[in-house]
């Protein structure tokens, strides 16, 4: 059996407590007793546990530590080693707890001893041990029956707090019996849903030695092992939970939830393929008593495990033994596993329908304090451009998960997190987040999650023009042999963002393509609907204007442009750049006019970039300049040179010249000049641009005669655009 994690549980690892020692943050002890614990602490741990797998709260100690620590406590009187026991039992600290546990065998006076040999400090109104060794040295010293004995007075003293209670009754337990595994298996759902996850692991793992029967037993331990795969990221242990309870179920197929677990240690660690995990949780999951019950937790986390396996795999067949499943799952399907299913699956032609029950779902999460729901509904967001809308949400999952060492929980609130950064413009933060993902993920082999921070990391590079070629090829190597379809459609799409930066549209176009072919938005192909854009731009770039239209055409018909003002933007942008010049300004006009697609200002500046080559193309050159300076403004902020470069490019072509050549002395220019250019690019008049700035006319023209010194200069650089002309007055 695992070690189990005594309550109030945590992942205790000794490279932490080196560097918590190392950092001044570990408790106050002398370096030369800190390098004794540091070299003898792995002594008395298995090997399992001495590579990171988890280890008991209440470290073990070498005989060495035994002579330092426990000869300290051996020493104390009998009352004030019991007042002790009771107090590292306990965990919580509370002197009354101690007072009132221990009123017939001993009294608070007894404490004085230890406060005296300087083992502990209750000079806060607190009992807090100096070093946590002591307290593994005062357990190890007191007898079986003493310890079980301590938790059944404990467990009288909790009587009106069900959790600790049923934690201290499972504890002074001798024989196995289902009455007292039970509430212990309850006090591990509730640590589960307030994202206790490693509380939830130790609960479930002394629950299953309470077992009395195989099967029982064995669904404990591999429940323990699929939180350990789906929360606390300690991967590592998994394989050896899952043949524990294959061993303890008299080595029969198991139950569903060792199939979940395996299904997510497959996928998550890339040590087998995707169709392996889909075909074992497949199958055991048509093993159950059917019909399915929706109200059995497990079934639900096997058909949202299966359905993520889908998601990863973006191939239609492998989504047809879900559909069957949830035709059998009565008396119906949960409404958040069916939203999940309709924005995941085959968004363009499934979310529509249910996007007012997601959008009230999701104003409930500021009070949702499950962090899996948390985690469900960012998913459930991510493709309907749902994630801005969570709030607060996913930044709160990933605190605590940090917090309660929940490691996956973590990583998944840094993905969401990463993924609406970029988005929404924050490419520093989106690149930060990205970094610590990978560094998070890579710790305990979690290689799915850290292909996805890859992806956010290609996409900052390709969009800035920096380069991402290994990124995406680091990419794609572990997703082709794994058959994860959904990170080589990633690798695509900022492959195709980095050939726009370079201006080769023709591979602009293949990578375009090979996420959804012209023409048609692939079936259960999610990023389908973001590279609509992209794909008509590199078609029209590439002269195949039969291949733009059938594409801004299909996506017009799917309906895509109701789910969010993102893909409206795209899809209105996508018919204009198809459609003649007569047409295209119209239609670029409705696209800019949807409203709230400042939320996306990366696509927005594009689509001003694509509005303003049109115009200028058309003479209508102040128009053009607005469109174009807008762009630039945004581009130059977000770093994206590139397309910063090319809108300089037409805005030359206006007439007007970027940058610091018609600036006296070749300084650059200011950042109220910047300002005054760009409204003078706009077409603004010196008084316009005077009350707009709270200046006086002569400021802005003094300003202007520098920037222009003499009519009819064109220069590029790499600041802002000035007028070859001054404006009029």
């Amino acid at each position: 059996m695992s070690a189990a994690v005594v309550h109030p549980a945590s992942f205790l690892y000794p490279r932490d407590t080196a560097v918590a020692w190392s950092a001044g943050t570990g408790p106050p002890i002398s370096s030369a007793m800190a390098m004794i614990a540091l070299l003898e602490l792995p002594v008395a741990l298995t090997a399992p546990q001495r590579s990171g797998a988890a280890v008991p709260e209440l470290l073990p100690l070498s005989r060495r530590l035994q002579a330092v620590f426990a000869s300290r406590v051996e020493t104390l009187p009998a009352p004030t080693r019991l007042l002790l026991l009771y107090a590292v039992l306990d965990d919580t600290g509370g002197l009354r707890v101690l007072t009132s546990a221990t009123s017939e065998r001993t009294g608070m006076e007894d404490l004085a001893d230890a406060e005296r040999a300087g083992l502990v400090d209750a000079t806060t109104g607190r009992l807090v041990f100096r070093h946590p060794l002591t307290r593994s040295a005062v357990v190890e010293l007191a007898t079986g029956e003493q310890r079980r004995e301590a938790h059944r007075t404990l467990s009288e003293y909790w009587s009106d707090r069900p959790g600790r209670r049923a934690w201290h009754l499972a504890h002074a337990t001798v024989e196995p019996t289902e009455e007292d595994a039970i509430p212990l298996e309850e006090v591990a759902c509730d640590n589960v849903r307030r994202g206790d996850a490693g509380g939830a692991i130790g609960a479930l793992l002394r629950a299953a030695e309470l077992s009395p029967r195989g099967y029982e037993r064995g669904r404990r331990i591999a429940e323990a092992a699929y939180l350990g795969a789906d929360l606390t990221g300690d991967l590592r242990d998994v394989p050896r939970l899952l043949e524990e309870a294959r061993l303890a179920d008299g080595g029969r197929a198991g139950p569903l939830v060792a199939a979940v677990a395996a299904a997510h240690h497959i996928l998550l660690s890339g040590e087998g393929d995707l169709d392996t995990a889909h075909r074992l949780l497949v199958g055991a999951i048509d093993m159950q008593h059917q019909p399915y019950d929706a109200a059995d937790p497990t079934m639900i986390d096997a058909l949202y495990t299966l359905a993520w396996l889908c998601q990863s795999s973006q191939r239609p067949e492998l989504w047809k033994p879900l559909h069957r499943a949830l035709g059998l799952l009565k008396p119906e399907v949960p409404d958040q596993l069916a939203l999940t299913l309709c924005t995941m699956a085959d968004p363009a032609r499934t979310a529509p329908p249910v996007l007012g029950m997601l959008d009230e779902a999701i104003a409930s999460l500021d009070r949702e304090a499950d962090p899996v729901r948390v985690i469900r509904l960012a998913m459930t967001s991510l493709y309907v451009d749902r994630l801005p809308a969570c709030g607060t949400a996913p930044r709160r999952v990933l605190r605590d998960g940090r917090h309660n060492s929940s490691l996956t929980v973590e990583v998944r609130g840094l993905v969401y997190l990463g993924r609406d950064h970029f988005v929404s413009g924050e490419w520093d933060a989106s690149e930060a987040q990205a970094a610590r993902g990978r560094d998070l993920g890579e710790a305990p082999s979690y290689q799915l999650l850290s292909t996805e921070f890859l992806y956010q990391r290609a996409l900052v590079a390709a969009a800035r023009g920096d380069e991402a070629a290994a990124l995406t090829d680091e990419m794609t190597l572990w997703a082709t042999p794994r058959g994860v379809g959904s990170y080589l459609s990633c690798a695509s799409h900022a492959r195709a963002l980095a050939a726009f930066s370079r201006g080769r549209f023709e591979d602009a176009y293949r990578h375009a393509c090979a996420i959804s072919r012209a023409g048609e938005l692939a079936s259960h192909v999610p990023p389908a609907l973001f590279v609509v854009m992209d794909l008509v731009e590199a078609a029209v770039r590439t002269g195949r204007a039969s291949e733009a239209t059938a594409h801004a055409a299909a996506a017009d018909e799917a309906g895509i442009a109701a789910i969010s003002p993102r893909l409206a933007l795209l899809v209105k942008a996508s018919a204009a750049m198809a459609a003649v010049d007569h047409e295209a300004l119209d239609l670029f006009e409705e696209a800019l006019a949807v409203p709230g697609t400042d939320r996306w200002p990366f696509e927005l500046a594009r689509v001003r970039l694509a509005h303003g080559e049109r115009l200028r193309r058309v003479k209508a050159t102040t128009e053009a300049r607005s469109q174009l300076a807008d762009a630039i403004d945004t581009f130059e902020r977000l770093g994206a040179r590139p397309r910063t470069a090319r809108a300089g490019d037409e805005l030359c072509a206006t007439g007007l010249s970027i940058g610091s050549a018609g600036v006296t002395g070749g300084a650059s220019l200011t950042p109220q000049q910047r300002e005054i250019a760009l409204l003078a690019a706009a077409g603004l008049t010196k008084r316009q641009i005077a009350e707009r700035l709270f200046l006086s006319p002569r400021t802005v023209a003094a300003h202007l005669r520098q920037l222009f010194p003499k009519p009819g200069v064109a220069s590029r650089a790499a600041l802002r655009d000035a007028p070859a002309d001054p404006p009029p007055d």
